[in-house]
Formats: structure tokens, sequence, C-alpha cells
């Protein structure tokens, strides 16, 4: 019964930060949209703040479990187009990932740390991961750092793009991020000596604990 209640205060509070923000989202409006009081939302997350983050974690999760059943490190590309389908099957999410950024841009907290260390942590996990597989540059030429940064500045960017597409077609933004990341990568998007096809390298998922799009 817990379980039950604390996914419906997720699913309320998910709606109500899409649709409001992170400042403009009280946890009284997540409690009456929940059919809670305040104190029944309070009882299973102490804050605002710690239900946002909760919000965002629970994102994670089930974008990490849409890629469990895929061979581990065998096609990023593919992977991270992946990431992509699945927030356009979840534009709520999307819509709270996007509402974060423009609050952190502006300097608002707990947006503005929650994203300044994610995406340093970020481009410091992908740095290494590329490093192991390629070393120090891709196959493409650019550093294992640049194509750090590269690869989370398309991610980003597609998030942002394609909820303001009238008339999207489905696969058009994993396909966009599928065949850049092809040429980000140089290998045709698979590994360039084969290394991992195994899957033995669960690090070098873009949804491992460290690396959530």
């Amino acid at each position: 019964m817990a379980s039950a209640r604390r996914e419906e205060i997720l699913e309320s509070a998910l709606e109500t930060f899409a649709e409001r923000g992170f400042k403009n989202t009280s946890i009284d409006a997540v409690a009456e949209r929940a059919g809670l009081t305040r104190q029944g939302v309070l009882h299973y997350f102490p804050s605002k703040k710690r239900l946002l983050l909760e919000v965002l974690n629970l994102r994670e999760q089930l974008a990490r479990a849409n890629l469990a059943d895929r061979p581990a490190g065998e096609d990023w590309a593919a992977d991270f187009a992946e990431t992509v389908a699945f927030d356009q099957e979840h534009p709520s999410f999307a819509t709270v990932q996007s509402v974060v950024m423009a609050e952190a841009v502006t300097g608002q907290e707990p947006a503005r740390g929650y994203v300044r260390d994610r995406y340093r942590s970020l481009q410091r996990h992908l740095a290494d991961r590329l490093v192991e597989r390629y070393g120090e540059r891709l196959p493409s030429g650019l550093s294992a750092p640049d194509a750090a940064v590269a690869l989370l500045a398309l991610i980003e960017g597609v998030h942002q793009l394609w909820p303001m597409d009238q008339e999207p077609d489905t696969d058009r933004y994993p396909r966009i991020v599928r065949e850049t990341l092809t040429v980000l990568l140089g290998t045709g998007g698979e590994d360039a000596d084969g290394a991992d096809t195994d899957g033995a390298d669960t690090g070098s998922r873009p949804h491992d604990p460290a690396v959530k799009g």
C-alpha cells in the first residue's frame, strides 16, 4: 500500500512540475492532485526538493529498465537513440527535464546546483568510458572529453527541440541521434575493435547509474 501511494504522489508531482516548474509548484498542489493532505505527501517526501529529485530519479530508473534487454555496450548510437525514443513516449518526463534546465539557466535553486553537478559528473564519466573503449582520441578524431561534451549537447538539444515539433515523425529524432552519434564516434555505431560486443561493459551504457540522459 505504501509503495502504491508513493507512486501516486510521484505521478502527481511529475505532472505538476511539468506544468508549473519547481518554483511555482507547492506541496499543497501536489497533495491536491494526489488526493492527499499536505502532511500525507510530506510523510513520504520531506521536502519539495526531495520530491523533485525523486521524480528525476524515477525517470532514470524507467529509462534504464527500457534498455535492460539490449546487449550492453554493443551499439552506443542505437542505445542513445532509444533513450530519446523513450522520452518521446513519456513527454511529461522530458518536460520536467526541460523545466529544470530552464530554471538552472536563470540561476534558480535547486535546479542550478543539480544541473551543474550532474553535468560535470556526466562529462567526466562519459569521457572515462570513451577513453576505456577508444583511447584518448576517438576514430572520428575528437578527443574523449570533447566527444563527451558534444554527446551531451546533442542529447540535451534534441530534448529541447522535439517537444516543439507540432507533427513529429516519431522516428525522426531518434534517427538524428543515431546517425549523428555514429559520425561523432566514427565507428559506424559499433566498437572500433569489436570489444565489449559480448555485453561485458555495462559501464558504457547511456543509462548506467552515472550516465542518464
